[in-house]
């Protein structure tokens, strides 16, 4: 019999409704700030974390918007950040010269990839970009970085749900929860 993934969740840390309300904040934001630009406005989605995200804010954005989805990793299978950033599936669109491009994030622990992104993007000749996270961890930050629009910040917990991953599991809890430390200390004790 498989295990219910709710059994790992210590607390739920945001719920349904407060994800939604935080999606239907930026998006008001995002429909303002852009409302009298001409150019393409271009969501990049980062997989596999964001996916839920920027499904949810994109309900709410009332202009023609494009979704681009690009792959980058910094984890892997642990509990913190590599600091080693590596593009594993870049955007399909190429024309960028005309283009506005917000980066869609779940959470900003380090600041280091979206400072990269953000500096690949502005490479690219984008018209502009800026960066849009779901939640912010700035006690986990190493670079200067903060979010064009921010969601929530939130303490220096370990959070999985709504998109969030341990190990590639609980993405598709429908609220932001805080892992049981149970839970992933188990597999830093195997990998010692």
């Amino acid at each position: 019999m498989r295990k219910n993934i709710h059994d790992d969740i210590e607390r739920i840390l945001i719920s349904e409704e407060e994800v939604d309300a935080i999606a239907r904040r930026l998006a008001d934001q995002i429909n303002r700030d852009y409302a009298d630009s001409s150019r393409d406005l271009v969501l990049v989605c980062l997989l596999k974390g964001s996916i839920m995200f920027t499904a949810q804010l994109m309900r709410y954005i009332n202009m023609p918007v494009e979704v681009e989805f690009m792959k980058v990793s910094s984890y892997g299978s642990g509990t913190q950040t590599s600091g080693i950033i590596n593009v594993q599936l870049d955007i399909k669109r190429t024309d960028l010269g005309n283009v506005d491009v917000i980066i869609v994030e779940d959470i900003v622990d380090s600041g280091r990839t979206l400072t990269k992104l953000m500096a690949l993007f502005k490479e690219k000749g984008v018209s502009s970009v800026k960066t849009c996270s779901m939640l912010d961890k700035p006690s986990r930050r190493v670079v200067e970085f903060k979010p064009d629009y921010c969601g929530t910040e939130i303490p220096d917990l370990f959070v999985v749900g709504f998109g969030l991953d341990y190990a590639e599991r609980y993405r598709n809890l429908p609220y932001v929860g805080v892992l049981k430390p149970a839970v992933y200390e188990k597999a830093v004790k195997r990998n010692i």
